[in-house]
This record gives structure tokens, C-alpha cells and sequence, in this order.
């Protein structure tokens, strides 16, 4: 009896971080569903009426990187005031990219619109959510549209998968996917890379297992759950944009951000090298990343 309650309580233990995610993502969407109600709100969920209940999110979930990540923000300055698009490492859970988002709209009153799997639109209940923070399906309309519009739209070419089976080495698994790499060069705008240090170091999966492969790639459904949430220091780097160039072709330009600032290709160039050696322990290191909580330096 002992034996199974410690296990139990092991269990519980690993996962009660990313289910307080869950717990509190469901908690913001009550939120925004009683002001919709309260404020009888019917416009558009990207409109300026949401800004009140966006900064209430945004300072909710900024104080919860503060407190428990010790949430840092670098190179926002590298950011077009125009369109562009986002590209950055997916870690097993992306509330390093929550954060980002939170604290670009109280620095910036700035929304960035995101793209997701289309698993994250049948989760019940989170639409209206969904629409208010701006996540959209990865369609080349809707980020033509988007982009065409004004507003920053971030991707992760690795998505799912990268979240599912990359680990602390920080590979990309990008696949051939260079979708955004057209849209980019469609709607002539930069591509900016961003990275989050040590974010495979807050939260984990499990080692890849075949079958979890063959499961995944044949239902396309993140069924390995993350563990882990220790208050791991997190920095999130805005690497400097890669302007649109007429001359350079879809396949160029995907090489060209896979060997950008921040975002991680071990088959890259020793410059590239050097600055993910600055960046980050390779693999990552828990021990080190709790540690970098106390080190008030910029790294």
C-alpha cells in the first residue's frame, strides 16, 4: 500500500504543474466568457473593445511568468512595426510562448497572431478564448490576411511533433515544412526567429517511444503528456529580422532561418554554434537552469 501511494503520489507530483496550466487556461476563459456577458460585448474578438479583458489576461499570466520563471524579454526592438512573421522553437508546453504574448501586449499594446494545430480548435469550450488571443488555423489565407492587415503572425514550423519528440538537445524538427517561408515572400515581409532558453528544461516529454511515434504520426493527437514545471529561469530572445528579398527563393530563405539567431539547427553554420553555446546549455541542464533564477546577469 506504501509503495502504491508514493508512486501515486510521484505521479502527481510531475504532472501537477502542467495541469494547473490547464486548470488556469480554463480559468482565464471563464474570465473572458463572464466579460462578454457582464459587458454584453459582440464585436469582433480581434477589435480594440477586447483590449480591457486582453490586459487583464496579459497581467495575470505575465505575473505568473514573473513569479514562477522569472520571465525575461529580450530584443523586442528587433520587431518590424509593420507585419511580419514569428518563427520559434516549440518546447513541450508553450507557455514560455504565453508569456511572450502577455507581456508584448502590456509592453506594446501589441497583438500577435498565432498559429496552431488544428487539435487546439476542438478543445471544448476554449473558442471564444481562442478568437480574443488571436490563435488562427495555419491556412496560407488566413496569414495572407493577417498579414495584409497589420499584425505579427508567429509560427512554429516544428509544431506538435517538435514539441513531442525533441528533447534538451533543442533540435528543430521542422520536416519539409516551409509553408510560412511562401507566405513570407507572398506578403513581403521579414521573418523574425525567437527562442526561449531553457524551456525544455521547465517541461518535458517522456522519451520517444515507436509506437508513441506511429500513434502521433497516424492521428496526428498529442496523447504524451508533458511533465515537470520547475521554476526554471526563462528568457525569451527576438533574433533580428530576415528582411524580404524579392531574389531569394522559398527553399533559401527556409536555410536562412534555420540558421538564424536563437533558433537552434545543429547542422549549422560555427557562428550559429556560438551563439546557441551563449544561449544555452547543450544538452540542457535542469540543475544549471534553476540556478540562472539567481543570476540577475543578462546572458
Amino acid at each position: 500500500v506504501i509503495i502504491i501511494l508514493l508512486t501515486i503520489s510521484a505521479i502527481l507530483v510531475i504532472f501537477i504543474v502542467p495541469l494547473a496550466i490547464l486548470f488556469l487556461i480554463y480559468l482565464t476563459n471563464t474570465f473572458i466568457l463572464i466579460y462578454q456577458r457582464n459587458s454584453e460585448v459582440k464585436a469582433d474578438p480581434l477589435s480594440d473593445v477586447w483590449d480591457s479583458a486582453r490586459k487583464t489576461i496579459a497581467s495575470f499570466w505575465d505575473i505568473c511568468a514573473r513569479i514562477w520563471h522569472g520571465y525575461e524579454l529580450h530584443g523586442v526592438e528587433n520587431l518590424p512595426e509593420g507585419p511580419g512573421i514569428l518563427v520559434y522553437y516549440h518546447g513541450a508546453i508553450p507557455i514560455d510562448y504565453l508569456y511572450f504574448l502577455s507581456r508584448l501586449f502590456l509592453w506594446k499594446k501589441r497583438l500577435c497572431l498565432s498559429v496552431a494545430d488544428n487539435f487546439v480548435f476542438r478543445l471544448p469550450g476554449l473558442k471564444l478564448l481562442l478568437e480574443v488571443i488571436g490563435i488562427i488555423p495555419g491556412t496560407r489565407e488566413e496569414c495572407l490576411t493577417a498579414l495584409k492587415n497589420g499584425y505579427l503572425v508567429s509560427i512554429s514550423p516544428g509544431g506538435v511533433r517538435e514539441a513531442l519528440f525533441s528533447d534538451e538537445s533543442y533540435q528543430l524538427i521542422w520536416g519539409n515544412r516551409k509553408g510560412f517561408a511562401q507566405v513570407a515572400l507572398d506578403a513581403k515581409v521579414p521573418i523574425i526567429p525567437m527562442y526561449t532558453q531553457n524551456v525544455r528544461e521547465g517541461y518535458r516529454m517522456f522519451k520517444e517511444r515507436k509506437f508513441l511515434r506511429e500513434l502521433y504520426e497516424s492521428t496526428r493527437l498529442p496523447f504524451t503528456p508533458p511533465y515537470g514545471g520547475l521554476p526554471v529561469k526563462f528568457r525569451t530572445y527576438i533574433g533580428e529580422p530576415i528582411p524580404y528579398d524579392p531574389n531569394i527563393t522559398t527553399e533559401e530563405l527556409v536555410e536562412k532561418v534555420c540558421q538564424g539567431n536563437f533558433l537552434f539547427s545543429f547542422q549549422t553554420k560555427m557562428a550559429v554554434q556560438a551563439l546557441i553555446s551563449k544561449h544555452q546549455t547543450i544538452p540542457g541542464s535542469i540543475w544549471k537552469a534553476l540556478l540562472e533564477r539567481f543570476d540577475k546577469c543578462r546572458k
